[in-house]
This record gives C-alpha cells, sequence and structure tokens, in this order.
C-alpha cells in the first residue's frame, strides 16, 4: 500500500506554525489526512514509520493531542515516549538546550506541548531532529488542520467558507484560525470585545497574506452581525489552561454576550455548523463546571449544552480528526 498525496518536501522538517507553510503545503496535509483516514477506516495496515521513535512532551497535558499522537505513531509502526511535566526535566534541572541535544540523538522526533513558541522553536533549531508543535501559547497548529479537515467533510470546501470564532481571540486558536484562513482563502470574522482581537502584527501578516489568496479578515463587537451568513461557529474555553483562577470574573462579564447559543445559531446561515476544539464548558459536570456554575449561577459558558449537544454540532467529528490529521504531519516528516 502506498501513499497518493505528494508530500515529498516534508520530509525530516519540523511543524511548528501554519506561518511556516505555503497554502499548496496545508492543503497536502489536508488532502493526506483524508487519504490516512480512509485507509484507517477501511482497516488498510499503514505502518510507514515502522522503528521510528517519538517523545512527546507535555507541559500542559491534553486528552486529545496525547491520544491523537499515541494512536497515530503506532498505526504509522512508530513507538512514543510520553512525558508530563512531572516527568520532563526541561526548563526546571535542564535547559531547554541540553533537553533538545539530548532527546535528539535518541529520538527520531519530538512533540512539544507547552508554553512559549519559542520553546517549540529552540528544540527544533538544536534538537536535529523534526518537531511538531502540540500547543503553544501563540499556535496550535494541528488542531487547525483538524478543523479544516472536519470543515471540508461538512461543507465539500474551505475556499471563500464563512468562519466566525467567538471569543478570545489573542491566543493560540484565535491566532491558528485566523492564519489557517487566511491562508486557505477563507472568511474570517473575530468576534469579541476589542481588546480580545488578534495581536496587530499578526493580522498585518494575515492581511498581506489574505491579498494573495482571497481571504478575507473582519473584526466584529457584535455578534449578530458577526453571524450573518456564518457557515462555521467556533468558540474556545474563555480561560487557558496556566491562567489564574481570578480572571474568571473578567472573562465572564466580557465574554457572556458572545457565548454560542441557540439564538445565536439562529441567526447564522442556514446550515451553519458549530465548532469547538475541546474541552468544552458547555454543563455542570466537570469540576471546573460546577465550580464556575456555583459561584456566578451560570450552567454554560462559551457555549450552551442545547447547541453543544444538537445536529449542527461537529465538535466530535473534528476532535477524531486530529488523530488523522496529526498522523499526516508525522508521515509526511519521518515515512520511510
Amino acid at each position: 500500500m502506498t501513499v497518493k498525496t505528494d508530500v515529498k518536501d516534508f520530509k525530516g522538517k519540523s511543524f511548528l506554525k501554519l506561518l511556516d507553510l505555503t497554502t499548496e503545503e496545508i492543503s497536502a496535509l489536508i488532502d493526506l489526512s483524508a487519504e490516512l483516514k480512509a485507509m484507517k477506516k477501511a482497516g488498510v495496515p499503514h505502518r510507514f514509520c515502522e522503528g521510528k521513535n517519538i517523545a512527546l512532551i507535555f507541559e500542559k497535558t491534553s486528552t486529545r493531542t496525547r491520544c491523537a499522537f499515541e494512536v497515530a505513531a503506532h498505526d504509522l509502526g512508530m513507538s512514543t515516549t510520553y512525558l508530563d511535566p512531572d516527568a520532563s526535566q526541561i526548563g526546571k534541572k535542564e535547559s531547554i538546550a541540553d533537553t533538545a541535544r539530548v532527546l535528539g540523538r535518541m529520538y527520531d522526533g519530538i512533540e512539544y506541548r507547552g508554553f512559549g513558541q519559542e520553546v517549540v522553536e529552540k528544540l527544533s533549531e538544536l534538537s536535529g531532529v523534526p518537531v511538531f508543535n502540540g500547543l503553544t501559547n501563540e499556535f496550535h497548529p494541528t488542531q487547525i488542520l483538524a478543523d479544516f479537515l472536519t470543515i471540508r467533510e461538512h461543507i465539500g470546501e474551505l475556499k471563500g467558507v464563512n468562519f466566525v470564532y467567538m471569543g478570545d481571540a489573542r491566543y493560540n486558536m484565535g491566532n491558528s484560525l485566523m492564519v489557517g484562513c487566511a491562508k486557505l482563502g477563507m472568511n474570517f470574522t473575530a468576534c469579541a470585545p476589542e481588546k480580545y482581537f488578534p495581536d496587530s502584527e499578526l493580522v498585518a501578516k494575515c492581511q498581506e497574506i489574505a491579498k494573495e489568496t482571497g481571504a478575507t479578515l473582519n473584526f466584529e463587537t457584535d455578534p449578530a452581525k458577526a453571524v450573518e451568513n456564518a457557515q462555521v461557529i467556533y468558540t474556545d474555553v474563555w480561560v487557558s489552561m496556566g491562567e489564574p483562577a481570578e480572571v474568571w470574573k473578567e472573562r465572564i462579564d466580557d465574554l457572556l454576550p458572545y457565548q454560542v447559543n441557540k439564538a445565536l445559531m439562529d441567526k447564522a446561515g442556514e446550515g451553519a455548523v458549530f465548532m469547538h476544539c475541546l474541552p468544552a464548558f458547555h454543563d455542570l459536570n466537570t469540576g471546573v463546571g460546577k465550580q464556575v456554575g456555583e459561584q456566578f449561577g451560570l450552567d454554560a459558558l462559551e457555549v450552551t449544552d442545547e447547541v453543544f449537544e444538537s445536529p449542527a454540532s461537529i465538535v466530535f467529528d473534528e476532535a477524531e480528526n486530529r488523530m488523522h490529521t496529526i498522523k499526516a504531519v508525522l508521515y509526511a516528516s519521518l515515512h520511510n
């Protein structure tokens, strides 16, 4: 069995942020993801990276990212070593530079999920092996590949799709979705109070990209106006991992008008889908959700349970596609 999608230019390269890739390269990874997904669904073995080993550094823990990397690697014939915040000495007893040079001698690739983008960039610079960004404060590129594969599966295309991101767009998800939409010619709208808009320097870079691809970038404070004709409505948690609990009140005060609820979905375009990278606070069935609910008298935060559990919600297709798109990135860089 062979792969048809041409990704030979990725061999031996790191995957750090979508800004590093061309429109054609991103599209090729999505095509490859669909091809590998079809193999998985058909039960066709695809151990194209037999004998390789990758280290998974998780300074921020995750269910989907860890499981996606481990299953993807196993399907490709690779072995993994998981290093959680207690198992790795990176930044504590051992510098990033030293960690990179040690792991690069033992592994064929390194995944990093943690804090500053400079960490994953330094690992790539010094390790001598491909490094894969599982999430940093600034970017989350593997998630965007999964999101775009999911959109293509449900809508049939990406170019020209009207995409609205509701909520805090200053960090990894808002940044990466804006970059991805700009690269692939989509119509991106960030909807939030102005102080939650993405960094102006990154916006300027994306505007330049959009001129080449036909994408549009919009920044809107009115939710009803933002979702008019929207085909995709996307949101994320209002408080990111590592932020202090004290910020909850401010975020709720600022962002509750931007909650994705049925009234908002009803204002969107016909057949609009709902997306979320998860975990989501759509009910009180989590420790954080229950605590916030008791403190603020809310039964949901960024999305209501009614929307989350509705036919418009494609969040679990999206979650599954993390595995298929991560597999594509690993294959492209490390295949034999």
